[in-house]
């Protein structure tokens, strides 16, 4: 069954809204931040990466977001350029803003952390005059970031663009990306959050962010309780994460889908969920059907926590499919899929 229809007139197959950002990885690893000195520069932030990804998958993506007028604004703009993403609508910020940086520590496998500089950043500059609608028309798909919401102006503009959205029937994916910083409280986190996830049509979070998200309408659903309010209110697609133990996508004509990870090498435990919010939306594109969509989802995450990269390291269509080819010989046909 196809539960989302794209409009396969259109010129892009997305258009992502939200945080552009610099990620610096230590190449000394597993050691504490404080004693690493030395780093890989890489395009960072969910939805670039996300979008980065699915360009690499062979997707036609455009972008809606704000970056830092300086050396490292450029480097993220040629970056996409590089990558075939349209950065027609990526602009430079006028106030000395500069771009989000994140710091990360790799401790071990299994036990890495994120510090991230968040405060007078370019891509919460992001304004309602940047978005523009005949842009927006010209997209099948709209993905909202969570961390948009964080701050005005970025929050209206955000909001904006998911009316524009609406109003010209594209297809609403809802990234819910938490991330502490730049939220006052948890109250708006959860007014700001229901009122882009009441209006999708896809919804991509882990338990803890739709926990979020729900707090003002009801704490402490299951799974089964979140996926079926959604549906109640127009989403088609409901996937939540459990990390390790995995993730299962909920439709709306009342089916559910797991997955589980595939085994593979730590050498992070970030950087997954970008990757399989990536391939997972391409099998969407694609027409696959769900459990595959799942399945190219959770390769290419083991992909991206086995490498040192995010955006730098995303996986082609055939890379990811091989991959999967490989696990099976090896694992077994259903090594993934529950």
């Amino acid at each position: 069954m196809g539960y989302i229809q794209f409009d396969q007139t259109k010129e892009f197959d997305l258009i992502l809204v939200g945080r552009v950002a610099v990620d610096f990885n230590p190449v000394d690893y597993y050691k504490p931040l404080s004693q690493s000195t030395t780093f890989k520069k890489y395009l960072g932030g969910s939805p670039a990466n996300i979008a980065v990804g699915m360009a690499r998958l062979g997707k036609k993506i455009g972008f809606l977001g704000k970056v830092s007028d300086d050396q490292l604004g450029e480097f993220v703009t040629n970056f996409f350029d590089k990558e075939g993403i349209d950065t027609s609508h990526i602009s430079k910020c006028t106030n000395g803003e500069k771009i989000g940086l994140t710091f990360t520590e790799i401790l071990s496998e299994t036990e890495s952390s994120i510090l991230m500089y968040r405060d007078g950043i370019a891509d919460l500059e992001l304004d309602v005059a940047d978005i523009d609608e005949e842009y927006i028309k010209k997209s099948k798909a709209i993905l909202i970031s969570g961390t948009a919401l964080a701050k005005s102006p970025s929050r209206e503009a955000a909001l904006k663009a998911l009316a524009l959205a609406k109003k010209n029937n594209l297809v609403v994916i809802f990234d819910i990306d938490y991330r502490p910083y730049n939220w006052k409280n948890f109250d708006e986190i959860a007014i700001y959050y229901s009122i882009v996830a009441k209006q999708s049509d896809v919804i991509l979070g882990s338990r803890e962010e739709f926990d979020l998200t729900e707090r003002m309408i009801e704490e402490g659903r299951t799974d089964e309780q979140t996926a079926a309010y959604f549906h109640s209110i127009g989403s088609k697609i409901v996937v939540i994460k459990h990390g390790k133990d995995g993730s299962t996508a909920y439709t709306n004509d009342g089916k559910n889908y797991s997955i589980k990870p595939f085994p593979v090498k730590l050498l992070k435990s970030f950087g997954g969920g970008d990757g399989y919010a990536s391939a997972f939306l391409y099998g969407l594109f694609e027409g696959l059907d769900i459990i595959d969509c799942l399945e190219l989802g959770s390769a290419s995450a083991a992909m991206l926590v086995a490498s040192h990269a995010c955006s730098q390291d995303m996986p082609t269509v055939e890379a990811v499919k091989e991959f999967i080819s490989d696990c099976k010989k090896q694992y077994g046909e259903m090594i993934a899929r529950v």
